[in-house]
């Protein structure tokens, strides 16, 4: 794949025939090293170097990362590039970004937030709460299943009408095998069985109970 003269890489044929294109494999590398790049950069300005101007700038550059890979490959396709693994990957990665990106900057905005200003540390979910944040995650997950078989879909469309895309949806629908195992595994299980509250909320009841008693 080359989009400034239209020419492609040599793909690599994997067991079975499967298509991988090594430099679509790069540019997707290459968003995730970027994506934490701009997110770390931009936490960092914003509260270590209290440059909060400078630090918005460069985390509004974090969404546009996904930007850059969804034209790479819809360009790559339309440019006659054959649909192959790099291309599901690719549509996986995306599904994923868009689903846990947000939650993971806030989390980490948290961080930085506690270790640069002081304010709480961010909490790690127990008991009730535990078993509601699994059912966020798998909640995003199954967003990043839908997102990422919408552009399996959308990459489908785009690319030349002579192409053999059936290898493009293996890895996005490998997705909802993993949906329906992290269902019964972890956000059902807990339900259904519970973790114990921490010890610290009872011992906060108790000298309420005392209170009320006097």
């Amino acid at each position: 794949m080359n989009l400034l003269n239209g020419h492609h890489a040599p793909t690599t044929a994997l067991d079975g025939g499967t298509v991988f294109d090594p430099l679509l494999l790069f540019v997707i590398v290459g968003c995730e090293v970027a994506f934490w790049v701009f997110l770390l950069a931009g936490l960092f300005a914003r509260y270590a170097l209290r440059r909060r101007r400078l630090g918005g700038v460069l985390l509004v550059c974090v969404p546009l990362v996904d930007l850059v890979l969804v034209v790479v490959s819809l360009l790559d396709l339309r440019r006659g590039g054959e649909p192959g693994l790099s291309h599901g990957l690719a549509a996986v990665y995306l599904g994923v970004s868009v689903a846990f990106g947000p939650a993971l900057v806030r989390r980490t905005d948290a961080w930085f937030a506690h270790r640069f200003e002081g304010r709480p540390r961010p909490p790690r979910p127990r008991g009730r709460e535990a078993v509601r944040h699994e059912w966020r995650m798998w909640g995003r997950w199954a967003a990043a299943t839908a997102i990422s078989n919408g552009v399996a879909l959308v990459m489908s469309l785009a690319a030349v009408a002579d192409a053999d895309t059936g290898v493009l949806w293996d890895l996005p629908l490998r997705m909802v095998q993993v949906a329906v195992v992290w269902l019964v595994g972890w956000p059902l299980r807990l339900t259904l069985f519970p973790p114990p509250e921490p010890e610290e909320d009872a011992g906060e009841r108790r000298p309420g109970r005392v209170r009320t008693g006097v």
